[in-house]
């Protein structure tokens, strides 16, 4: 096959300011773009520190200070005040945002649901969504589409069948449009967001819990449909699996409220971060013809249907290196923040009560001492005849004891959504209007790009 060798690939990005933000330019760019709140040398350096709203903020690149916070001693790092403020009314009490002996049982079970003995069981379910949407792709060949928005539903129908074995044609709308207010009025972080603990209510709060009660009594809805089917012989879903979930040192399974909350948390992380994903590679794709064909080249040597969609993932080699690829340069979890509880030090950082520490894989997956050409879209980086990335250097589903749950889930969604519509369509741009990456809760576009899809 010829293929066409075009220059190499740098997606745009957001302008990366000189010098450290001030207060005011700080708060500005948490509220409308996270990722411009770091300066140029937080990209070359180990560490970045200052004093921010009175507080230690502390920015971390090097594998043993990540290493101390996140695996040896997360005890003493709880989630910020203004994480916790944001997320709970969308998570509610769920994985996400418990903490302590909470969150271990919590942890211990939930984790059996999505390992790696059910996941031939949740490929079923991808593949059955993406042959689905394939299907109306085709019928729009050769036609502009809204990339981002096509993505989200899909990735919306896969979390739906996953978890519940339905159809999200009934509650994708309403779901959609509950998460596209929780983006646009409350997901965004202001002063006393910050600055107030989570037991004082900020004045935002109040439209939070209205937003949290509709979104709950929606996600209940969606349970009474499920709990309303006869019961299973054998688990067909994560529903399943949750519902019969037991922690396996005390018996205990999930009450109403914990089982409500933990699907919540699921529908979130399972289908905002993967649909931003797929947006992104199809977008890289778009852009860089010659991976695209390789990607093509592969999808199509590679049989999946429902039955052996996990099995056939050993075999989208290329496509798994796009999916890290993507997610090295686009981590839809930009930067994780903690707040340390007592005194501490990670690596040459010393770190008092209450201050302030990111671990921002977007920083970390371009830092110059991780990567070369960390700006450059270079899939062949992930290839099996490359040396891995050095440990805590690539990190898009967090690590240690809270890395998340859902990345084999995540992972597997990714490479069989991708290679099915590049084995079936070739994917190119409208126009050439750069997208701009923007960090709020998740890395989103600045705008919903369209392509065009052209049979194979």
């Amino acid at each position: 096959m010829d293929i066409a060798v075009s220059l190499p690939l740098r997606p745009p990005v957001p302008t990366v300011p000189e010098a450290p933000l001030g207060a005011a330019a700080f708060l500005r760019a948490i509220r409308t773009n996270a990722l411009t709140m770091w300066p140029k040398a937080a990209y070359r350096e180990d560490f970045t520190t200052r004093k921010l709203f009175g507080q230690t903020n502390v920015l971390l690149n090097t594998p043993e200070a990540i290493h101390h916070v996140l695996v040896a001693n997360p005890g003493n790092f709880r989630r910020s005040p203004a994480s916790i403020r944001i997320l709970r009314p969308i998570t509610g009490e769920g994985l996400l945002l418990s903490e302590g002996d909470t969150w271990k049982l919590q942890r211990r079970t939930v984790a059996p649901a999505l390992g790696p003995r059910v996941m031939p069981m949740l490929a079923r379910h991808i593949v059955a969504s993406t042959d689905k949407a394939i299907d109306s792709l085709r019928a729009a060949a050769g036609t502009p589409i809204d990339l981002l928005s096509t993505m989200q539903n899909l990735a919306l129908d896969i979390a739906g069948r996953s978890m519940f074995s339905l159809s999200m044609d009934r509650f994708g709308a309403p779901m959609r449009s509950m998460l596209y207010e929780y983006g646009d009025k409350y997901s965004k972080p202001y002063l006393l967001d910050v600055l107030l603990p989570p037991s004082i209510p900020a004045p935002r709060d109040i439209g939070r819990a209205w937003f949290k009660r509709r979104w709950m009594k929606l996600i209940e809805t969606i349970l009474a449909t499920r709990l309303a089917e006869p019961p299973p012989e054998a688990p067909r879903d994560l529903f399943d699996l949750l519902r019969a979930a037991r922690d396996p040192e005390t018996g205990a399974g999930f009450s109403p409220v914990q089982l409500r909350d933990q699907v919540a948390t699921l529908i979130l992380a399972g289908h905002e971060t993967t649909a931003a994903t797929l947006f992104w590679a199809l977008i890289m794709l778009a852009e860089a013809s010659e991976e695209q064909e390789w990607l093509a080249e592969e999808a199509a040597t590679v049989p999946i249907d429902p039955e052996n969609g996990y099995a056939a993932m050993a075999s989208l080699i290329r496509t798994r290196a796009v999916v890290n690829e993507t997610l090295r340069l686009f981590p839809a979890a930009f930067t994780l923040v903690r707040e340390t509880i007592a005194q501490d030090r990670a690596g040459a950082v010393d770190l008092p009560p209450r201050s302030i520490v990111m671990i921002a894989p977007w920083v970390l997956h371009r830092h110059h001492a991780h990567w070369q050409d960390p700006e450059v879209f270079k899939p062949a980086r992930f290839m099996p005849d490359q040396p891995a990335p050095a440990r805590f250097a690539f990190m898009p589903f967090g690590a240690g004891p809270r890395i998340c749950v859902g990345a084999q889930f995540a992972t597997a969604e990714a490479m069989l959504v991708l290679a099915a519509i590049v084995g079936r369509f070739r994917v190119t741009r409208t126009d050439s209007r750069p997208v701009i990456p923007i960090g709020i809760v998740t890395t989103q576009p600045d705008h919903a790009a369209n392509v065009v899809l052209t049979k194979r």
